[in-house]
């Protein structure tokens, strides 16, 4: 019996000593104290490429993308920033595909620093067979991103949205013909003396 209490005792101390140290170890921040603290910056949007094949079935899909920076404005270095970008049309209810990532990790953000530009893209896009129908496609319509926050705790604290351009970032292959052409003979170069 005695055995049972030292075991449950010892299990108990364990797990109130790693909550103390969670809750010492990762700050909780409520909305303002997030908004006050970081910022969206160098914001630009486009369309890239997800998809991309010239043959057997020639198919080109385009997806939303924003690429941007964060900065800390607070006095006070900042660690575990996630960033969750939800993408959908105008006026649209429901999400047409987002994109999640962990941006800041390890030292953490220090004050006044800004991150390296962080590129998110949709998982879902527009299908089209080349560039030029792409820019036809009835489906091809405004879109807009809404980025969260997520820092310290389960919250995603919205920071704003924006309006994704209709610039496309993306060139097809040009097929290269180098040389003669191979169907005429070759022309007869005159001897070198």
């Amino acid at each position: 019996m005695n055995r049972k209490i030292i075991a449950s005792g010892a299990a108990l101390a364990v797990v109130l000593t790693l909550i103390g140290l969670g809750q010492t170890g990762c700050k909780s921040y409520d909305d303002q104290q997030i908004k006050d603290a970081l910022e969206i910056v160098d914001m630009d949007t486009s369309w890239t490429m997800k998809e991309y094949r010239q043959w057997p079935n020639p198919k080109l899909t385009l997806v939303p993308t924003v690429t941007f920076k964060l900065k800390n404005k607070s006095n006070e270095t900042l660690n575990y920033i996630n960033v969750n970008a939800i993408f959908k049309e105008f006026n649209s209810v429901e999400n047409l595909g987002d994109c999640f990532r962990a941006v800041v990790r390890g030292e953490g953000l220090g004050p006044g620093q800004t991150t390296p530009p962080i590129e998110m893209k949709s998982n879902f896009g527009v299908a089209g067979t080349n560039l030029e129908s792409f820019k036809t496609n009835p489906q091809w319509k405004t879109y807009y991103v809404k980025m969260f926050i997520q820092m310290g705790g389960p919250r995603h604290v919205p920071m704003g949205e924006w309006r994704v351009s209709r610039r496309i970032d993306f060139q097809e292959d040009k097929a290269a013909v180098k040389g003669p052409n191979p169907t005429e003979a070759p022309k007869a170069e005159p001897e070198k003396k």
